[in-house]
């Protein structure tokens, strides 16, 4: 299926705006509002839930393993289906594909708040990972196209990662409080007046360009097989044992994998250009992302049911836990650009990735005995160091791509973080399914290892400059 160019709202290339003025303050300060609120609530849906867990499975029931498919549905569809979505974005126009992911994802917010079991939950959360997967690269396109300066759009992608960033931090903050005074639902319901802001919001932004865009429907449907097979082997691996149901899963992952690499390197139109790995600047950050959210949401994942599980902390008060990381993080996000503007991204993100690495290493240490204080405290550089190198990351890939394949550019790095998320939670959720305590301090320390590569790696690749 193609889509052609739109006769409204099309740009001719390196022109200065698109029709409807998106140079003009109101039209770019709305889109990059609607981008900013948008992004804060699919990801505020992460680590909320997180802490959640506990108490979805005290009321419609579940066990670890399915609790993991709560979180990791969302997260598994996200990465699945962002290659697409950001040529969907690049084809029908980024503002009508974001307003289209905020309808679909309100919808499914309010499915997931009355879901009667933990069947109906994880069916609801499918569908909110896969509109979530439209808004994100559409989310950075809108920032991409209302921005042509570039140090305006630094500055408009430092206050979208910022609202990542709090989102990812406040969630476990905010989904604790809703879930201790009300309901595990109201998690779900927050999402809806959220929703309607971003919707309405964008409504006063500009129209964006279409371009000519091919689907790849044979390079999708084998990076879905390949990421859902993927983490079933590692989710129902850590739990049951290699089975001849994990096996199977594992063989069809790698088959598909093989597949998908195969017909993205054939296809004329591929959703994912293989050649865009030639370039450094985007290669690191791709690797990089699906660290720093490995060793992120797999941190927030253990931690909170460290904190309930392990401590019994209620879930508000486990939440309030993760208060000092949140502060940190948002400063250090909208701290970052003028960080790169000084030292240069290459010092900046291996800084970052650094200062990670610290802050999962050093909770490695943590046991019920710790004080809760010295547990916040080390809880904080693994906020510092994110919120240092992923706005790095994204300018300096967003930077070294053409503006037509800003959308396929955003939807590649979001892919690999989120689907770093998917596969820690899996694979740290199997380590604890164990002996809690041991799991917990390998999951960890195994998050810090990848850090401390992927930093290396970086000052090794990235210019000096």
């Amino acid at each position: 299926m193609s889509v052609t160019q739109s006769g409204t709202g099309a740009e001719t290339k390196g022109s200065a705006g698109i029709r409807g003025e998106p140079g003009q303050a109101g039209s770019a300060t709305a889109a990059l509002v609607a981008a900013v609120l948008g992004f804060f609530v699919i990801t505020l849906d992460v680590s909320g839930v997180n802490v959640a867990l506990p108490a979805v499975g005290h009321d419609i029931g579940g066990s670890l393993s399915g609790l993991q498919w709560v979180a990791d549905s969302y997260t598994l569809m996200f990465a699945a289906l962002m290659l697409s979505a950001g040529a969907f974005s690049d084809a029908v126009g980024a503002r009508r594909a974001y307003g289209w992911g905020i309808a679909v994802f309100t919808l499914a917010s309010l499915a997931c708040a009355v879901a009667p079991t933990l069947g109906a939950l994880t069916a609801a959360r499918v569908v909110q990972g896969g509109a979530a997967a439209v808004m994100v690269p559409a989310s950075l396109a809108l920032i991409r196209q209302a921005f042509p300066d570039p140090d305006a759009r630094a500055r408009g992608i430092a206050l979208w990662t910022v609202g990542g960033a709090v989102a990812i931090a406040a969630g476990p903050v905010l989904g604790g409080l809703l879930t201790t005074e009300w309901s595990w639902r109201a998690v779900f319901w927050l999402n809806v007046p959220a929703g309607l802001a971003a919707f309405l919001t964008l409504m006063r932004a500009a129209r964006s360009p279409r371009h000519h865009v091919r689907f790849d429907l044979p390079g999708q449907l084998t990076a879905v097989v390949a990421l859902a097979a993927l983490t079933f082997a590692v989710i129902e691996g850590g739990h049951d044992g290699l089975t001849p149901t994990v096996l199977a899963a594992a063989g069809v992952a790698v088959v598909a994998g093989a597949g998908f690499v195969v017909v993205e390197a054939r296809r004329r139109a591929p959703m994912l250009p293989l050649e865009l790995f030639r370039q450094r600047e985007v290669s690191v950050p791709v690797v990089a992302g699906f660290a720093c959210n490995a060793a992120f949401y797999g941190g927030v994942f253990v931690l909170s049911l460290f904190f309930q599980e392990q401590r019994g902390q209620s879930a508000f008060s486990a939440g309030l836990m993760f208060v000092p990381m949140a502060v940190v993080t948002a400063f250090f996000n909208y701290f970052s650009p003028r960080a790169v503007s000084h030292y240069g991204p290459r010092k900046v993100v291996v800084t970052g990735l650094l200062i990670t690495a610290v802050g999962s290493g050093g909770l490695a240490a943590v046991d019920t005995g710790t004080p809760l204080w010295v547990t916040a405290l080390l809880m904080i550089p693994l906020g510092i160091g994110g919120a240092l190198a992923m706005p790095a990351l994204t300018s300096l890939m967003l930077d070294s791509v053409a503006a037509e394949r800003a959308g396929t550019a955003g939807a590649l790095l979001n892919t690999s973080r989120q689907t770093g998320g998917a596969l820690s939670i899996a694979v740290f959720g199997a380590l604890l399914a164990g002996d809690f305590a041991p799991g917990m301090r390998e999951s960890l320390l195994l998050g810090a290892g990848l850090l401390v590569a992927n930093a290396l790696g970086a000052a090794a690749l990235l210019p000096r400059r």
